[in-house]
């Protein structure tokens, strides 16, 4: 996917199906969950392209509405794209504060995001941990004490969840493997770094030969 879209794409869209006007759905980019529906003419998709903020038009008012133009909460473009008969547009974004009028996160209140996704929200308060040192928390204590206290307890963490793989239940396990999963966040970001980091590593790798094993994994 790609925040682009070339001017041989958009001129192939099927601008006359709705008038000049496409549905654009919004997801966020962090969890996939589904944000909002809006309507894009061409210019609208022009301003998003361009700013970086997405951008509608407003059938109400008539004109040209960026989301957060008056509330500050801004959506910002990480990625458009169509649908198999370009006729509506697929936009993910990354909200700043809630997205509904009503204060919600979702216009739809009730719509289900990635669940794997809320190791991105995990990192994010992390980096907000790592930024903020509120007192009092755990977190706030990991970064003071210093990387190579926290490289040890990721070591420890990985012995505890190595051990419980062979050894103990599958609750267990899954709990180890939390607390791994949470202190790698932890190191990761007190090195500058973020599990998107580490993930885009893994995509890089995917299909290719790595490390003695072949590109079917």
């Amino acid at each position: 996917m790609d925040a682009t879209l070339s001017p041989q794409e958009i001129d192939a869209l099927d601008w006359d199906k709705q008038d000049g006007l496409l549905p654009a759905v919004v997801q966020d980019a962090a969890n996939l969950r589904v944000l909002m529906l809006g309507y894009m003419d061409r210019a609208a998709l022009d301003a998003t392209l361009a700013s970086g903020h997405v951008t509608f038009f407003s059938r109400s008012k008539q004109r040209l509405w960026t989301k957060g133009e008056s509330s500050g909460h801004f959506l910002d473009l990480v990625s458009i794209e169509t649908d198999c008969d370009r006729d509506t547009l697929l936009v993910r974004a990354l909200p700043h504060g809630p997205t509904c009028h009503l204060g919600r996160d979702s216009c739809f209140p009730s719509a289900p995001g990635d669940g794997l996704a809320f190791l991105a929200e995990l990192d994010a308060l992390v980096a907000t941990r790592e930024r903020e040192r509120p007192a009092g928390s755990y977190t706030t204590g990991l970064f003071e004490r210093g990387v190579r206290a926290i490289a040890q307890k990721v070591g420890e963490e990985g012995v505890e969840t190595a051990l419980a793989a062979v050894a103990q239940d599958e609750a267990a396990l899954a709990g180890e493997a939390a607390d791994l999963l949470f202190h790698l966040q932890v190191l990761l970001r007190a090195r500058g770094l973020s599990l998107a980091d580490a993930v885009a590593v893994l995509q890089q790798r995917h299909g290719k030969p790595h490390r003695g094993f072949t590109s079917a994994e």
